[in-house]
This record gives structure tokens, C-alpha cells and sequence, in this order.
């Protein structure tokens, strides 16, 4: 049996939807390992590299959903630059095992900045990213 052609078409969209999320994330994981691979040389005992994946990746997402908000966005390319890009780029993983091994070798001053300065740099980015589209797109 056949199925029908709105059905085909929503099975087509829904593949497209899992590849542009699969690129996307591909593309940021990239970027968040080049960023660790550059700032490796610098054997830094902050996570700085995680700590700037994660804040670059807030400012993109803030952009992009400024931009979704003023209907410039199209649906796949939020899948492809939110979910998949920003999905990779940025790593809530990562940062919590390095926050606990900071935590492990009690560096609590470390840690505890690491966790709030996580919080309001990445929540400062998002802002930081829609303000950027609304100054420039308005």
C-alpha cells in the first residue's frame, strides 16, 4: 500500500530535519574541538576553552533566535544552527565533569567561578546576540 503524498512529504521533511541537525552538529563539534585543540598550548587550569564554546555558542544562538523571532529564519535552518550548530558547539557535558574534577581537587574558588561565571556570561551572551540583530536589523 502506498502512502499518501502528504504523508511521503512529511517522512521527506522529517529525514531532512535529522541530516541538518547532524550537520550542523558535526560543524559545531568541530569548532568546539578546534577550540580546545588552540587553547591546549596554554595548559590553562580554568576550563577556558569550554567556558568560550559555550558563550560563543550563546551569542549564535541568541542571533539566530532573534532573527527566527522577526520570521527570518526558516525551520530548517534553525534545526541546522540552533539544534544541530549551537547543540554541538556548546556542551553542558563537558562543563559539569570539568566542574566536578575541579570540585574533586578542590579548587572551589575555581569551580565556584566556573559555574557562575558559566551561568552569567552564557545567559549575557544570549542577550548579547539578540541585541546584536536588533541594533542591526531594526
Amino acid at each position: 500500500m502506498k502512502a499518501p503524498a502528504t504523508r511521503k512529504g512529511y517522512h521527506n521533511s522529517f529525514r531532512m530535519q535529522y541530516l541538518l541537525v547532524f550537520i550542523g552538529g558535526g560543524a559545531g563539534s568541530i569548532c568546539r574541538y578546534a577550540i580546545q585543540h588552540w587553547l591546549a598550548k596554554y595548559h590553562f587550569t580554568f576550563p577556558w576553552a569550554t567556558f568560550a564554546a559555550n558563550a560563543l555558542s550563546c551569542i549564535i544562538f541568541g542571533a539566530v533566535a532573534a532573527l527566527a523571532l522577526k520570521g527570518m529564519v526558516s525551520v530548517p535552518h534553525r534545526m541546522l544552527l540552533l539544534t544541530g550548530f549551537c547543540g554541538g558547539f556548546s556542551t553542558f557535558s563537558t562543563f559539569s565533569n570539568e566542574t566536578f574534577v575541579l570540585l574533586s581537587n578542590h579548587q572551589w574558588e575555581a569551580a565556584f567561578a566556573n559555574i557562575v561565571g558559566s551561568l552569567l556570561v552564557c545567559l549575557f551572551c544570549i542577550y548579547l546576540g539578540m541585541k546584536i540583530i536588533a541594533l542591526t536589523i531594526d
